[in-house]
C-alpha cells in the first residue's frame, strides 16, 4: 500500500480544524488544502478517523465504516471508575457450571481494544473448556512444579513455600489447587518471532478481559503456574495443548462463575511516589 492512498479526506467535509494532523505520529501534515500524508509511520491506530468531528477522513486499515460514532464521552466520574477498579478480586472457586463459548467470545471481544506497543497487537487465545484435557494440563503442571521447586525458578521464588503447600495438596487430597477446577482455562499466544513484545501486550489484553469478566457474571484469576511451565517449555503440556504452530505462550487466565460474593473493598499498602 502506497502513503498516497492508504489515507482519503473528503474535502466536502473537511473543515481544515487540523485535529487529524495533532493526533497523528507524523503520517499527515496541513497542506495548503487540508491534511495529506507527509511521511509513512503509520501504525493504523485510527486516531486520525476517529477524531475528526465531520467524518472527513477514511483510513484503508482504521475504515470509517468500522467506527462507533459516540454520541457523548463515555468516561465514569471518578468516584464509580474507583469503585470500579477496586472491586475487581481474583476468583479462585467456581461453581460447577460450564461458560458458553458465546459467554467466552464476547469476553474475549473486549481484549483487541487494549494498548499495545504501536498497535502491533498480535495477540491470539487458545481457549480449553474440555474437563478431561483440564484436569490433564493440572496433573501435568504439578509433576513439573514438584520437579522445579526442587531444582528449578520455583524453588527460588519468595513464594517457594505457598507453592510448595499447593503442589502437596494437590498430590496429598487431590484437590485442584492449580486451575482451581475452573471450567474455562484462556491461554494468549503471540508469534514465536515476537515473544517478549507479545508477552508485554498480553497483559494489557488479559488486564481488559479481567476488568470486563465481572459485567457478564464472570470471575477470573492469572494462572502463574501454568504460565511458568508453558515458559519452561515442559513438553508434557505443550502436548496437551496443541497450540497452532509458530505460537508461544505469553500469558494465561481462568475463568468460571464465582462461588462467592465479595462485600467489601480491601486495602493495599500505601502509595509509594517520588516527584521530579
Amino acid at each position: 500500500m502506497t502513503s498516497e492512498n492508504f489515507i482519503q479526506v473528503n474535502q466536502y467535509k473537511c473543515i481544515k480544524c487540523g485535529l487529524c494532523v495533532k493526533v497523528c505520529r507524523g503520517t499527515l501534515g496541513m497542506g495548503e488544502h487540508g491534511p495529506e500524508v507527509v511521511d509513512n509511520f503509520c501504525i493504523a491506530c485510527g486516531h486520525c478517523v476517529a477524531v475528526c468531528p465531520n467524518g472527513a477522513l477514511d483510513h484503508k486499515l482504521a475504515p470509517l465504516a468500522n467506527q462507533v460514532l459516540l454520541e457523548a464521552p463515555s468516561i465514569l466520574n471518578a468516584d464509580m471508575a474507583a469503585h470500579f477498579l477496586r472491586s475487581r478480586r481474583s476468583v479462585r472457586s467456581f461453581q460447577r457450571k460450564r461458560i458458553p463459548r458465546e459467554t467466552i467470545q464476547e469476553l474475549l471481544a473486549i481484549a483487541p481494544f487494549a494498548p499495545t506497543a504501536c498497535n502491533s497487537q498480535g495477540v491470539s487465545y487458545h481457549v480449553v473448556d474440555d474437563s478431561v484435557t483440564l484436569k490433564g494440563i493440572t496433573a501435568a503442571i504439578a509433576d513439573w512444579a514438584k520437579e522445579d521447586l526442587r531444582n528449578g525458578v520455583l524453588g527460588k521464588s519468595p513464594w517457594s513455600e505457598n507453592t510448595a503447600n499447593t503442589i502437596q495438596r494437590y498430590f496429598q487430597y487431590g484437590e485442584d489447587t492449580i486451575l482451581r477446577d475452573a471450567p474455562c482455562l484462556i491461554i494468549a499466544t503471540a508469534d514465536n518471532s515476537s515473544f517478549h513484545l507479545g508477552r508485554d501486550n498480553t497483559h494489557f489484553a488479559l488486564a481488559y478481559t479481567q476488568l470486563y469478566a465481572p459485567s457478564l457474571g464472570l470471575g477470573t484469576c492469572w494462572s502463574g503456574l501454568f504460565e511458568y511451565c508453558a515458559g519452561a517449555g515442559y513438553e508434557p503440556l505443550l502436548q496437551l495443548l496443541k497450540l497452532p504452530e509458530g505460537r508461544s505462550v505469553t500469558g494465561a487466565i481462568i475463568a468460571g462463575y464465582p462461588n462467592y460474593t465479595f462485600k467489601r473493598l480491601v486495602d493495599r499498602d500505601p502509595l509509594q511516589i517520588t516527584w521530579q
